[in-house]
């Protein structure tokens, strides 16, 4: 690694050269008052680490089963809460998801390279975890918090706050324990099981979640949803921060790069247009959000209004939860029957969106047993999805490392969290646009084209959407002997 003396001007080029993929190119920082060019080549990574412990592992799942017990919660009630709970109208929360990604679009990079630029005993993306989890997990508790006696005016103001924070608080957690895979080894078959791993761990976490949601609101606010849905909040916030804390204490970064690598927006911006791998996994990212989420906050819509009972989401909950964790422990095998995540993604992609599909022509209440196997298909494909495309980002880092010179893993870990969070907000807020125009009635009788739109979204929609993202993921080009060769390379500079 060159270093420049004095304070000069400096700009970026980036030099061509082969590339098995695309041609690659070397970052280079020219001196503008014709001092001597200064190349950055690859930073030396630490040699590729051997097995992860098993507990390391399990604590890196565990990490997600908290990300869940905050993020899911929020994707699957949040929205109900908002309009039939606090009483705020379908049109301000749908104004509220659109604006709140100009608020990601700002932190997302902000927090990605500030643990990009954390330096501690602790690594540069734990510590985020050990000082994050608890003030989200407040946070948590604040957003569900209802005030249904406030004006209107006052309503919104408050949504708008707590959501916001709340957000930010998950974007300062969940973002370092995204990139902390990556940090973690470079080892292509280990990464595959720390997914899995991580991926089993949220199914289980997820499938408890909406298997004991709707009771326990029922529970503990003794039929009054507004206390309900408060102590809900407090004791997963509890769970959110007691998980995030044991992967803090049981995980190591071991794969490390010079703290003297200082790069711009700009600098980072074009390393990432050029690292065409990620942006795949960019794009499946976005797709993923707007699909998952928006599905996710009309399910409990599409089960109280259109079969005419919220409890039917615990049963069917129960039916997806078994198949889920298989779906996602299948993963790895089908990595090896392909030698390509994106591929493998693709293959789950595609089935999830034809058995989502086979899902609108039948009903849990008349035609029970075609409705659950279905659901469960579904859920065991997508599951798969979820692990797979999670898998591909710490490749994609690497790759971009030997193809600029440049590595910053939680750079490019907040766009892939912001392009999640941006198809979330297009998902979500599009589905409450829809309900509002077409005539939703918080808490009571709807008319036939709100029920077709709650219909389709739990079904139709998202099946081709699937199918559509199967289709993108094709492209995807980074195969297991490519990684390969690449992390040789690089360990060989």
């Amino acid at each position: 690694m060159g270093t420049v003396a004095g304070t000069v001007a400096k700009k970026v080029v980036f030099k061509k050269i082969a590339d098995p993929l695309t041609p690659r190119y070397i970052c280079k920082q020219e001196n503008l008052n014709s001092s001597p060019i200064v190349t950055y080549k690859k930073m030396k990574s630490s040699s590729m680490p051997g097995k992860i412990s098993l507990i390391s592992k399990f604590a890196y799942g565990m990490g997600d089963v908290g990300c869940n017990f905050s993020w899911m919660f929020v994707g699957n009630f949040l929205m109900i809460f908002y309009t039939d709970v606090f009483g705020i109208s379908m049109g301000a929360v749908a104004t509220l998801m659109l604006l709140s990604r100009f608020w990601d679009a700002i932190n997302d990079p902000i927090i990605g390279s500030l643990t990009d630029k954390t330096h501690s005993r602790w690594g540069r993306f734990r510590p985020w975890l050990l000082f994050g989890a608890p003030i989200t997990a407040l946070l948590l508790v604040l957003t569900f918090w209802a005030h249904p006696d406030w004006s209107q005016t006052a309503k919104v103001v408050y949504m708008a706050i707590t959501y916001c924070l709340l957000v930010l608080g998950y974007t300062c957690v969940n973002l370092p324990y995204g990139t902390l895979c990556g940090a973690m080894t470079q080892d292509i078959d280990e990464r595959a099981q720390l997914n899995t791993s991580r991926s089993v761990s949220a199914m289980i976490a997820i499938g408890v979640i909406n298997i004991i949601t709707v009771p326990l609101i029922g529970w503990l606010g003794n039929d009054n949803p507004k206390q309900g849905y408060l102590s809900v909040a407090v004791i997963y916030g509890l769970i959110f921060a007691a998980c995030h804390l044991f992967c803090f204490r049981k995980t190591r970064e071991v794969v490390t790069i010079p703290p003297q690598q200082k790069l711009d927006l700009r600098t980072q911006l074009k390393a990432i247009v050029q690292n065409r791998p990620y942006l795949l996994a960019l794009l499946g990212q976005l797709l993923f959000g707007f699909i998952l989420y928006g599905r996710n906050a009309d399910m409990l819509y599409y089960f109280t209004y259109v079969e005419g009972s919220a409890n039917l989401f615990s049963f069917y909950s129960m039916a997806i939860i078994v198949p889920s964790i298989i779906g996602a422990a299948c993963f790895p095998q089908v990595f090896r029957w392909t030698g390509n995540k994106g591929w493998a993604a693709s293959i789950f992609s595609l089935f999830t969106g034809m058995t989502l599909i086979m899902l609108y022509f039948f009903s849990p209440k008349e035609d029970p047993v075609c409705f659950y196997l279905f659901a469960a298909l579904s859920q065991f494909f997508f599951s798969g999805f979820n692990t797979a495309i999670y898998a591909i980002i710490p490749d994609c880092v690497e790759y971009g490392e030997w193809k600029t010179g440049l590595r910053n893993d939680g750079f490019q870990y907040a766009f892939v969290s912001l392009g999640n969070k941006i198809g979330m907000a297009l998902g979500t807020s599009l589905l409450a646009l829809a309900l509002g125009n077409a005539g939703y009635v918080s808490n009571g009788e709807q008319n036939p084209e709100v029920l077709a739109i709650m219909r389709h979204a739990f079904s139709t929609i998202p099946g081709v959407l699937w199918i559509v993202t199967a289709f993108c993921l094709l492209f995807y080009r980074l195969n297991k002997e490519t990684y390969n060769r690449i992390i040789n390379e690089l360990k060989n500079r």
